[in-house]
């Protein structure tokens, strides 16, 4: 709904949401088992700013690795 000021426009929700993530016990475990591919994830993203798409396979190696994790 708000596509030029989303950033200001949902910056509450967008908060609140986060928190919410965080405090969740598999988005817990998703960060500790999955660490590793998201980090390289990162790191790709950094390095292909302009080109974002160069991360999918970065990006497939993370989905796969947080969909096994289990509780």
């Amino acid at each position: 709904a708000s596509p030029a000021s989303w950033q200001r426009d949902c910056h509450g929700l967008r908060l609140s949401m986060s928190r919410c993530a965080a405090a969740h016990p598999i988005v817990q475990q998703i960060r500790q088992d999955c660490a590793e591919p998201f980090a390289a994830f990162e790191q790709c993203l950094k390095e292909n700013q302009a080109s974002v798409m160069n991360c999918s396979e970065h990006v497939n190696a993370f989905l796969l690795c947080a969909d096994r994790v289990k509780l």
